[in-house]
């Protein structure tokens, strides 16, 4: 398998869950394949465990691509990774299919010098945002992070105490005055690309931001999108 190949001109492409559409999701062995490939960045889902620690996965309970149920924020650290999961054909084998700690999946990107896009995946307390910054600011990757979230208070938290650091809010609705209000507080957008227009993309860049999109596996569509001047691209597979 290989990724589909766009002429992407000045877009910059984003790994969705890593190169997910060849690796099971959100592994390390999907970080690692769109490191080795020509992506921007790499994008995941951050999590607090019950005891404090911080693990990247997507959903809220592993049993999708972990057969067992487990509830990821009332989980241990240790349990959550000592936890095998299953490969893209849904069946376990691979003793390096786990769930990556956020330190690893930032020295991944780090290492490969791609940008980090981390999704603050629940609402998190003002602390916790602030400990996940100090995190990566301590392994040396804050300056290559964009930060983005569904819950506009944890970007509200991050900016308080880190008011320059690019964050994105995520939403699956486009209307007026939400570019009003993200312009008013210098928050860039990533929208789900079924509410992208040329005109909409021209009229967040008029309010001086940028715009993402998720999640984008379609060719002919994101040429569309690369036409009409948008900042990056999500995909699963798209390079």
């Amino acid at each position: 398998m290989n990724t589909m190949k766009i002429d992407r001109g000045q877009t910059k492409l984003i790994a969705h869950r890593g190169l997910s559409g060849i690796e099971q999701e959100n592994t390390c062995a999907a970080f690692v394949a769109a490191g080795n490939r020509s992506y921007f960045g790499i994008e995941t889902d951050v999590h607090v465990t019950a005891d404090g620690g911080y693990v990247v996965f997507h959903d809220d309970t592993t049993a999708r691509i972990g057969l067992d149920d487990l509830t990821v924020e009332k989980s241990t650290y240790e349990t959550l990774r000592a936890l095998r999961l299953t490969d893209k054909d849904g069946k376990r084998g691979r003793t390096d299919l786990r769930i990556p700690s956020l330190e690893e999946y930032i020295l991944l990107c780090k290492k490969y010098e791609k940008f980090a896009v981390l999704e603050l995946k629940n609402r998190f307390t003002k602390e916790q945002v602030w400990q996940i910054v100090s995190i990566i600011s301590d392994l040396g990757w804050l300056a290559n992070t964009i930060f983005i979230s569904f819950e506009m208070g944890n970007l509200v938290d991050l900016r308080e105490k880190y008011p320059d650091q690019p964050v994105q809010f995520l939403t699956d609705t486009y209307t007026d005055a939400l570019i009003d209000e993200l312009a008013e507080k210098q928050m860039d957008l990533d929208i789900e690309y079924t509410e992208l227009t040329e005109d909409r993309i021209a009229h967040i860049h008029e309010k001086g931001l940028k715009v993402n999109c998720w999640t984008n596996d379609d060719p002919t569509c994101a040429q569309n999108l690369v036409s009409w001047g948008i900042d990056y691209i999500t995909s699963n597979i798209l390079e």
